[in-house]
């Protein structure tokens, strides 16, 4: 059987039982993909924040979240999107809304990148990718024909009570912040 075979195999098996996708990464394993949709529990998570502290989703109990996730620190589009939404932080706060963004860069990077923009909003850091994979945003990208695997631009709209409430994905960064604020 080849290898094509067996991934088809195993993903309509993954999919009938888990009711999420699964695909082979270029380093041979295979990996899911969650299919969260409105209205889910959000996965919990717990991760290193920028200024040393650990967040985790219970953290922001009865409080409403915005959780985006974003490619890389310190690049075009993602300091355009961390500069947007945190000139809307009070505007998020006035509305119950908190942001925490998240990205597999490290706690240091973070404290860079936060430090060289101003910026006042939590950042976490999943180095190990396992709550990228959770949200579904670690998936496989394309460039000039080269494959890789990356942080697809996402946002969660996540209630009071841990659950999503809308969801914005392959997400484009100009007026991004100020669409998910008119969300809430």
């Amino acid at each position: 059987m080849t290898l094509g075979k067996l991934t088809g195999l195993f993903h309509i098996e993954f999919v009938a039982r888990w009711r999420c996708a699964a695909y082979l990464t270029t380093n041979g394993r295979f990996m899911a993909t969650s299919s969260l949709k409105i209205g889910d529990r959000a996965p919990d998570f717990s991760l290193p924040g920028s200024d040393g502290s650990t967040q985790s989703l219970r953290d922001f109990a009865g409080s409403r979240l915005v959780l985006y996730f974003y490619p890389k620190d310190d690049t075009s589009g993602c300091t355009i999107e961390a500069i947007d939404f945190n000139r809307l932080r009070p505007a998020f706060a006035a509305k119950g809304a908190k942001i925490l963004g998240v990205s597999p860069d490290s706690p240091k990077s973070h404290d860079k990148f936060k430090a060289k923009h101003g910026l006042s909003l939590d950042l976490v850091s999943d180095e190990t990718k396992s709550m990228l994979e959770a949200y579904g945003v670690w998936v496989e990208k394309s460039m000039y024909g080269r494959k890789y695997m990356g942080v697809e631009r996402s946002t969660f709209l996540i209630d009071a009570s841990g659950n999503i409430t809308k969801i914005w994905t392959k997400v484009k960064v100009a007026g991004h912040a100020d669409e998910v604020l008119a969300a809430l």
